[in-house]
């Protein structure tokens, strides 16, 4: 057995090797809109799975099957190039549900101002105005902290800030 973090290092490389390969290198005109989304590696680093998706209908998913099983030699030999293993992962590509396919992808987002516990604050929480001041009243109430006569003040008595000199 490796390490578990070697494992997954060498899964996201080889991930990386076949997407680079489907786009620069295998010219199959059967080969669709193709995404790698994954590679995992069994603990012996014996055999990878590559899990990808295909945007397109069930023929052009199918088409790109085939294309990828036609080849997958060459896509190992340059995972064993690239990689420098001592013995080259056989590759078993499996398609990941598409996109487009209804009830495939479920997202789960808690709503408008609702947290889930551990996740970040919601957009609407983090660009809400501001409803008190560090005194704790309303803004534009008397007393506040950012009291209008506070910057008529500083115009009137002529001060523009340091180094400012009028031409």
């Amino acid at each position: 057995m490796v390490d578990q973090a070697r494992a997954r290092k060498l899964a996201d490389r080889i991930a990386q090797i076949v997407a680079e390969m489907l786009e620069m290198r295998i010219k199959d005109p059967r080969l669709g809109f193709i995404t790698v989304t994954e590679a995992r590696l069994t603990g012996d680093l014996r055999e990878a799975t590559v899990f990808y998706t295909v945007y397109g209908s069930s023929e052009e998913r199918s088409a790109t099957a085939a294309a990828l099983a036609s080849a997958t030699g060459v896509i190992r030999s340059e995972v064993g190039h690239q990689t420098g293993l001592k013995h080259t992962p056989s590759l078993t590509f499996v398609p990941t549900p598409s996109p487009r396919a209804p009830g495939t992808w479920r997202i789960s987002w808690p709503g408008p101002g609702r947290r889930t516990p551990g996740s970040p604050r919601s957009v609407e929480a983090r660009y809400r105005p501001a409803t008190r001041t560090r005194t704790g009243k309303p803004p534009g109430t008397p007393g506040d902290d950012h009291d209008e006569d506070d910057i008529d003040d500083l115009d009137d008595a002529g001060d523009h800030g340091a180094g400012y000199s009028p031409a």
